[in-house]
């Protein structure tokens, strides 16, 4: 769930021989400064990697809302809970990994060396890149919460299968959430939130799909010159906002279903009795791996301690036995 299943106890490990020492604070009188972004960072290894990641992410974004991006916001990585939170400034739920603060231009990650994010760093910094683009893309007036969420996902290409699962669950015993109710995502349990980012994931992919770039900008327009949500999907699109969610209702109901949900089942047991076949064959191998070494070193280890005649050893006179001179 949300790319939900790491180690931690290898991270740890990871960490303690691979990475230098940190205390997870950040000296904010230091920043790294580059072309487009500015770097706070409690482990600077990590910034060369990121603003790599983040250009490229700029590039699509401008392509996608038609905007330049030409100003710089600052990005943090902490592993100071404590600091974190004061960064961000608000409430945020337990299992968030990062958070975008867009009246700030600011990015805050917790580090990888202190938390187990569940995900990898590039994701988050594209995901939450995404939302400081979109909400300067509209200005005052925010996207609504799906539209947001689901362009992070689509910048930051996170849909798996695990995310493929929970959509044909929800759209099986009937748990699909009204695109509306997103906006309250942050109150959400984390099975709940998965479905919710997942389904916004498939919104954004449905209104470029269905009505293309051009349709999608223009609703960004409208949205940002203060419309309604109502007449801002009735210029791009030709239905208000309930109609809009019927339709997209009905697409999910098409491509999410009691076969899919089958399929989906049926390739995650396939996958753990593939695991389960590679761990044994893997384990019988090293054992026939033991094996052949025992074998070999018998066949070359002599059992005659005695150099010389083996019949009668104490009358032969052997002159390899120096200790007999």
């Amino acid at each position: 769930m949300l790319r939900f299943a790491r180690t931690i106890l290898v991270a740890f490990v990871w960490v303690a021989v691979l990475c230098p020492y940190s205390d997870g604070s950040i000296d904010l009188s230091h920043p790294v400064e580059r072309e487009r972004f500015v770097f706070y960072f409690d482990n600077p290894r990590y910034i060369d990697k990121a603003d790599s990641v983040l250009n490229q992410t700029r590039i699509r974004l401008a392509e996608w809302l038609r905007d330049s991006l030409t100003y710089k916001p600052d990005i943090f990585l902490t592993g100071d809970i404590s600091e974190f939170k004061k960064l961000i400034g608000g409430r945020f739920p337990e299992w968030g990994a990062a958070a975008a603060v867009p009246y700030k231009r600011r990015i805050v990650i917790k580090s990888p060396d202190h938390f187990n994010l569940n995900r990898r760093l590039e994701e988050l910094l594209a995901h939450e890149y995404s939302h400081l683009a979109l909400a300067h893309r509209t200005g005052i007036k925010p996207a609504p919460r799906w539209f947001d969420e689901g362009l992070a996902m689509r910048t930051s290409m996170e849909w798996s299968w695990s995310d493929n699962l929970a959509m044909s669950r929800a759209a099986v015993f009937g748990q699909l959430i009204p695109l509306a109710e997103i906006d309250r995502v942050n109150r959400f349990s984390e099975s709940k939130a998965h479905v919710a980012y997942a389904e916004s994931y498939l919104a954004v992919y449905y209104f470029y799909d269905a009505y293309g770039t051009e349709a999608v900008n223009l609703f960004l327009d409208r949205i940002g010159a203060g419309e309604s949500l109502d007449e801002a999907l009735m210029a791009a699109t030709g239905s208000n906002y309930a109609d809009f969610n019927e339709e997209f209702r009905l697409y999910l109901l098409t491509r999410f279903n009691l076969t899919s949900l089958f399929m989906d089942t049926m390739w995650f047991w396939l996958a753990l009795a593939l695991i389960v076949l590679i761990g044994v064959f893997l384990r019988y191998r090293k054992r026939r791996q033991y094996y052949r070494k025992w074998e070999e070193e018998e066949r070359l280890q002599s059992t005659d301690f005695d150099y010389g005649d083996p019949d009668n050893p104490e009358q032969t006179d052997d002159e390899d036995e120096p200790w007999r001179q």
